[in-house]
């Protein structure tokens, strides 16, 4: 069993100036990532308004399949034009972990 983490580091609009904003832009894209099967949630940032960090995880038989889920949460992420994704920690956890 493998598992793999990746914690995103966002820049919101410079509207999101106010939690309710800051939520408007986060709803939509964990409801997007979860399509994907995998575990979200914002896991910092929570006082920032122009900021967030999303947690993502995923459990697979592979280690290949959990970094290709991640790779797709990633891309998926950087292509939203709403957003700046500001960097991106990854982290593979193995059976021997």
């Amino acid at each position: 069993m493998y598992i793999e983490t990746a914690l995103f580091d966002l820049l919101l609009p410079g509207d999101s100036r106010s939690l309710k904003q800051k939520r408007s832009y986060l709803r939509p894209i964990i409801a997007m990532l979860r399509k994907y099967e995998v575990s979200v949630a914002e896991v910092g940032d929570h006082d920032l308004h122009g900021r967030a960090q999303i947690g993502v995880a995923v459990v697979a038989a592979e280690p290949s399949q959990a970094r290709a889920v991640i790779d797709t949460c990633e891309h998926q992420m950087a292509g939203r034009p709403e957003i700046e994704l500001l960097s991106v920690r990854r982290r593979l956890h193995g059976d021997d972990d």
